[in-house]
């Protein structure tokens, strides 16, 4: 189970001082299955990291259907941009999670050492995944968002149940059971 500061130390060294502000930063919390730690509406700035399960963040149309943002498992972290917020988190597992307050990033950003550069580096990586895959929804087929979900959460293929992974496609589960059902033929 690494934590955001096993992460930010496998960067490099933090001093005693950085340390203590980061760790005043951060809230461990062990979540349940099905919990919902924000609401849409919530006035926050959280950011939740996942040491061990893990969460999905999603929104419920005025037809309330439900459609998935992101997924984070294990080392990922997920969070609304926006405050209020506009998506919903909760839990798919049990899940041990870290809560870190916004101050946390900007303090972070304050130090300009390897540490910052580490975190921006994540926080790029996820823009970048979560514009890939708004791209696709636009652009791909439904196989093809299939294949990159596939590709980008392998350890969570299984974990989820089918009606999340359509969710997250664009698709109802009847035609992602088809389309599961066409590759096993292929094969």
């Amino acid at each position: 189970m690494q934590s955001i500061i096993d992460t930010l130390l496998s960067r490099g060294p933090l001093t005693a001082e950085v340390l203590f502000e980061l760790k005043a930063r951060i809230q461990p919390r062990h979540i349940l299955k099905g919990d919902v730690v924000q609401k849409k509406g919530d006035i926050t700035r959280k950011i939740f990291f996942v040491r061990e399960g893990l969460l999905r963040s999603y929104l419920i149309d005025t037809n309330g259907k439900e459609h998935i943002y992101a997924f984070a498992p294990e080392g990922w972290a997920i969070w609304d941009a926006n405050s209020p917020a506009d998506l919903f988190i909760d839990a798919i597992e049990d899940s041990e999670i870290e809560i870190c307050s916004e101050d946390f990033y900007k303090y972070i950003f304050s130090l300009k050492d390897e540490s910052s550069i580490s975190v921006t580096a994540k926080l790029l990586n996820r823009i970048s995944v979560l514009q890939k895959r708004v791209i696709m929804l636009m652009s791909e087929s439904a196989w093809q968002r299939y294949q990159h979900f596939v590709d980008t959460y392998p350890s969570i293929l299984q974990r989820v149940p089918q009606k999340m992974i359509a969710s997250y496609l664009g698709i109802t589960p009847e035609a992602l059971s088809k389309m599961r059902s066409e590759m096993v033929r292929k094969k």
